[in-house]
């Protein structure tokens, strides 16, 4: 697979409460990612960019929400995000350690 694919596969870690429960107890982060991509290509681009194993991925894909902004009907984009769940032994740090 072409490395700079898998560059561009992963968006930005989703931090959330929820997201850092998954963390702690099982290992399990999340990532939000290109609306094309596919589980094969997020497994290979997590173990590229952070020399990890990954067990399992699962992918959900996120409605945008309708909004009104002064009476202005809109609507968030949609999205998609992935739950990467990680080998035995194996953990990710998003924030700098000291």
């Amino acid at each position: 697979m072409n490395e700079e694919r898998l560059l561009k596969v992963i968006i930005a870690p989703h931090i959330s409460e929820k997201g850092t429960m998954l963390a702690d107890k099982f290992r399990q982060f999340i990532f939000k990612i290109e609306n094309n991509a596919t589980k094969i290509e997020v497994k290979k681009a997590i173990e590229f960019l952070f020399k990890v194993e990954v067990d399992s991925v699962q992918i959900c894909n996120v409605k945008g929400k309708k909004k009104i902004f002064k009476q202005v009907p809109g609507r968030r984009k949609n999205w998609k995000k992935a739950y990467v769940t990680l080998k035995e032994g194996y953990d990710l740090e998003f924030i700098g350690a000291e």
